[in-house]
């Protein structure tokens, strides 16, 4: 995997501008912060991004890959307040579970998501090598 930055942009924080990968592709559906028996334990939204994460990391090692694969990301939430005053405890989560490894990412502020309790739901797309 490459990361994409063009020549005198400055480094994004907590994300890439692009990245080139080539080998198999792993995807995931909209991932949201239920358990394994589709209940929400956390109301809140970091607690529901830690589960998402979770999640998302159990999905991605049943198609043989892990966090460094991880090519792209689109989050979807349902309160940019909410999402803006939580972004270090957001961060902090996500180094904690994924790392120092930031791919190609968007977060796009939603009115509502199926499962009316989940606060944020995320699709990822991995390329392991082959």
């Amino acid at each position: 995997m490459k990361t994409l930055l063009p020549p005198g942009w400055p480094r994004p924080k907590g994300y890439s501008n692009g990245v080139a990968a080539s080998g198999r592709l792993v995807f995931t559906a909209g991932v949201v912060g239920w358990n394994e028996e589709e209940y929400f334990a956390a109301e809140d939204l970091v607690g529901q991004f830690r589960q998402v994460l979770l999640n998302t990391l159990a999905i991605l090692a049943e198609g043989a890959a892990g966090p460094q694969h991880i090519v792209r990301m689109t989050w979807y939430v349902t309160d940019r307040g909410d999402y803006v005053r939580n972004l270090r405890e957001i961060g902090a989560v996500y180094r904690e579970l994924i790392g120092r490894h930031y791919p190609a990412m968007a977060v796009v502020v939603v009115a509502g998501l199926v499962e009316p309790a989940a606060r944020v739901e995320i699709e990822t797309i991995a390329v392991v090598p082959e």
